[in-house]
């Protein structure tokens, strides 16, 4: 038995919830989410609460799905209704970040600016050396904050580039003098 799977799901007020061939739709205050779901899951709603059953709890594959679809519609409801965010900090002198719309423009060491552009639902805010992207869907959050990362890893030597916000970099020491034995 999964302990996960097995937990209910509360459900907030204003959040309509629709399962239509094996599809969930979840609606909230911020918008619209979709996922769909495999057949051996079947989902029962009573007073608020949300439950996910499998047919067959004894087989691996259904159990291992059991908990992941009951933490992905919990994320589900959480984004539609509360919003996700990550923020990333940038570390180094002259790199700054801007937004533009739909794109997030990086002064981040380079020869030229680099400009990112951001998916549909997503939002990027920018505070001097720090970026929020924010935006429903958990997944795309942090892989759009992932991307953002990659353009510039922070070095371990001055700790120079884009990192998020809680990451600690581990630092290293530079080159030592050679010392003379005589």
């Amino acid at each position: 038995m999964s302990r996960i799977g097995k937990k209910p799901i509360s459900i907030p007020e204003k959040t309509e919830i629709k399962i239509e061939d094996q599809q969930i739709s979840v609606r909230g205050l911020r918008g619209e989410l979709k996922q769909t779901l495999p057949k051996f899951l079947k989902i029962e709603i009573k007073e608020n609460q949300l439950n996910i059953f499998v047919e067959n709890p004894e087989e691996k594959n259904q159990r291992s799905c059991w908990g992941t679809f009951n933490v992905l519609i919990s994320n589900m409801i959480h984004g539609v209704n509360q919003g996700f965010e990550k923020k990333l900090e940038l570390v180094g002198v002259g790199y700054r970040a801007k937004t533009d719309n739909d794109k997030l423009i990086l002064n981040i060491g380079f020869s030229h600016p680099v400009e990112f552009i951001l998916p549909v639902g997503i939002k990027a805010i920018v505070e001097q050396n720090i970026i929020t992207i924010q935006g429903i869907d958990k997944q795309l959050v942090g892989e759009i904050a992932a991307q953002i990362r990659k353009l510039k890893k922070p070095e371990p030597y001055k700790g120079k580039g884009i990192k998020y916000i809680d990451e600690i970099i581990r630092r290293k020491s530079g080159k030592k003098a050679a010392t003379s034995s005589s």
